[in-house]
């Protein structure tokens, strides 16, 4: 069983306070601040991080069962954009997948696309959250 570990520190109080993320494997720290997370201030977020975590997750995913399946893709590039609601609460995860895959009709891509946005570890750690895929070829 594969453990991955990150942590995060904050300072202060909500709106004044900052503090920083950071990946246990020291390959990305950043900080964020009440104004990165809820307004478009400088620094990242929570939400910015899980969208990384699920473009990662579910391209990687998509191209493990085309290959599995005999259609080995050149790429696939992911989006994902992570709605941050009242409450505050994750309401929406809009997934927009572009691949480059020879010998395959857009119909079956999006087919894939599809298996994969259940299948992938962290589609699945979040599928409390409402998801929309959009899925073509290039």
């Amino acid at each position: 069983m594969t453990i991955r570990e990150s942590s995060a520190k904050w300072q202060g109080n909500l709106v004044e306070g900052k503090g920083s993320m950071r990946l246990g494997s020291g390959a990305y720290e950043g900080a964020y601040t009440y104004a990165s997370r809820f307004e478009n201030g400088p620094g990242t977020n929570p939400e910015e991080l899980i969208g990384a975590a699920h473009a990662g997750c579910f391209s990687m995913f998509l191209s493990a069962i085309l290959s599995k399946a005999g259609h080995t893709p050149t790429s696939i590039a992911t989006t994902v954009k992570v709605h941050l609601g009242d409450g505050p609460k994750i309401t929406l995860l809009e997934l927009s997948t572009v691949g480059t895959v020879p010998g395959i009709d857009e119909k079956t891509f999006i087919e894939f696309a599809e298996e994969a946005k259940k299948g992938c570890p962290v589609s699945q750690a979040l599928s409390a959250v409402e998801m929309k895929l959009t899925a073509k070829l290039s």
